[in-house]
């Protein structure tokens, strides 16, 4: 069976990044960490039950939102929880359920119900969610649904 991993090219702090990661997941484990002397070369985790490699493989490559990690919550408790955690230290918030950490990786922390608002076949109240979505930073999942039942 095939299986697709995620690897990402740190500078030099593919561990840091494993650390905190795995610090905000609940279900998340730490796989390996591979050594040349003392100098970690790379990492390899999971995130809810999502494999990861990491590799300190210089400044040539940056993070760009070309590629973000999808996060979809049941509860506006868990939107608030990973948006505060992902930003903290260094990390910038950005619009409509985007940010980045402070590793420069692109997250979008959505509640799983933006996805039956938008595709419930009344395109009036589709278009008031997609309206109040492009008005946020961090998504509100109740005012999302306000705007859906707004007449």
């Amino acid at each position: 069976m095939l299986k697709i991993t995620p690897f990402l090219w740190f500078d030099t702090r593919a561990e840091d990044a494993m650390n905190f990661y795995a610090s905000i997941f609940p279900r998340s484990k730490v796989i390996a960490v591979n050594r040349q002397g003392e100098k970690v070369m790379s990492v390899v985790f999971e995130l809810e039950g999502q494999r990861f490699m990491g590799l300190n493989g210089g400044p040539m490559f940056k993070f760009n939102e070309a590629v973000s990690f999808f996060v979809g919550c049941e509860a506006q408790q868990e939107i608030d929880d990973l948006w505060a955690k992902l930003t903290a230290a260094g990390g910038s918030p950005g619009r409509c359920g985007w940010l980045k950490d402070q590793f420069g990786l692109s997250w979008q922390i959505v509640p799983n119900a933006l996805g039956r608002l938008m595709s419930s076949g009344d395109a009036a109240s589709s278009k008031r969610v997609m309206q109040a979505l492009m008005q946020m930073d961090k998504l509100d999942a109740n005012a999302l649904q306000r705007a859906f039942d707004a007449k």
